[in-house]
């Protein structure tokens, strides 16, 4: 298969990367950013062509941004979720009045969005939600429940909700997609989680009757399972390119360390930094061959590229300790037990990819994904689900 790029494209990377270096350095904020973006209409590329204020490209050009906008050190997103989760589902499933509602404010950068999907009995099996929506008389949803490591719940304006609608209902059945404004003082609490890495990017979120409008449900009541499966394919498609990149970044570095230190004279750390840089590359090669698939025969790819870089991760982070020897494990002499803390890069790398085979839906999960829906292997027995 042919895996390179036209000369259009080239001219469309050659335009991304001139106006990532002229402005890559401006950002004052994350949300600053996302309407730097905005406005030189970076945000949707995606979409298809509707009018919601963003510029129109092809598949070959979505994976260029992506990948030029990793190499460009540019600012995290912020606006990620709304373009890259909600955008599609919006116009996979949303009506016209929803799309013109929320779509331009998302291409403009000026509405953030987070995902309330996984809950305390409820992570990768989200089809135990118990989060509960009652429709009330003045055109509305109450939501009580709790949500759980929720990204950027902290800085968003809206979440979008999977919640039960359907009272006794269990399993995928009652399941609503709702879309909720954050700013409910009273009705919605957010709890920052502090990570291993001594970072806040996750949230617990509580629902004490917060309020959602009957016009904000997507797909429909009782229709929200369907819709949050479609949503949760769009999360691992060009962007797992861009992420790649940030790989390789890492892996670049933790090369480096290791030729610096002497640890490059090991045989082992030779074999093992060879192995990472080859899984890498092949990482490459199957999202590029999934993308450019008309997605028949590829039901578990999301699965198996999950089950690709989580592992792939957790392993350089291993290797970067090694490479660093006993030293990795030492922080600055004003390090104390109750201080806030900062992680030198491999640290970070360490202790963050620990969470990769968890977060996203567990390596457990995936495999049964994966032997379930693409090999057509029977399901467990509902007798040992959960034996020792």
């Amino acid at each position: 298969m042919d895996f390179g790029f036209s000369g259009e494209d080239e001219v469309f990377r050659a335009e991304a990367r001139e106006w990532l270096a002229a402005h890559a350095g401006d950002a004052e904020d994350r949300r600053t950013w996302e309407r730097t973006l905005g406005k030189a209409g970076w945000i949707g590329l995606g979409w298809a062509a509707g009018g919601y204020g963003n510029r129109i490209a092809g598949l070959t050009q979505q994976v260029v941004w992506a990948e030029e906008y990793a190499r460009s050190g540019a600012p995290p997103r912020s606006g990620h979720i709304g373009e890259n989760l909600l955008g599609p589902t919006l116009l996979a499933h949303g009506t016209e009045e929803q799309r013109s509602r929320f779509l331009p404010p998302i291409a403009a950068g000026e509405e953030l969005w987070c995902q309330g999907y996984s809950e305390p009995g409820a992570g990768s099996d989200l089809a135990g939600v118990r989060t509960t929506a009652e429709r009330c008389s003045d055109g509305t949803y109450r939501i009580t429940g709790q949500k759980i490591w929720t990204s950027l719940a902290h800085e968003a304006d809206w979440c979008f909700v999977l919640a039960r609608t359907e009272p006794g209902s269990r399993r995928h059945h009652g399941l609503t997609f709702l879309l909720v404004p954050m700013e409910q003082p009273g009705r919605i609490e957010v709890r920052p989680i502090r990570q291993l890495t001594g970072t806040s990017d996750f949230n617990e979120v509580f629902f004490d009757g917060a309020r959602a409008r009957v016009e904000h449900v997507v797909g429909g009541e009782g229709g929200g399972w369907g819709v949050a499966m479609s949503l949760l394919g769009f999360e691992r498609g060009v962007s797992t390119l861009a992420q790649q990149i940030g790989f390789a970044k890492e892996l670049g570095r933790v090369v480096r360390a290791a030729v610096e230190s002497g640890a490059v004279r090991d045989a082992v750390v030779r074999e093992r930094l060879v192995r990472l840089w080859a899984e890498l590359r092949v990482m490459r090669w199957n999202a590029l061959r999934t993308l450019g698939s008309s997605g028949t025969g590829h039901a578990g790819a999301p699965s198996v590229a999950k089950l690709l870089w989580g592992g792939w991760h957790q392993r350089l982070g291993e290797l970067a300790m090694l490479v660093r020897g006993a030293g990795g494990a030492v922080g600055p002499a004003e390090w104390s037990a109750s201080a806030s803390y900062e992680l030198d890069a491999f640290q970070h790398l360490f202790l963050f990819s620990r969470a990769d085979t968890i977060y996203g839906g567990s390596d457990q999960i995936q495999r049964t994904i994966i032997a379930e829906r693409v090999l057509g292997l029977p399901r467990e027995p509902k007798g040992r689900q959960g034996a020792a």
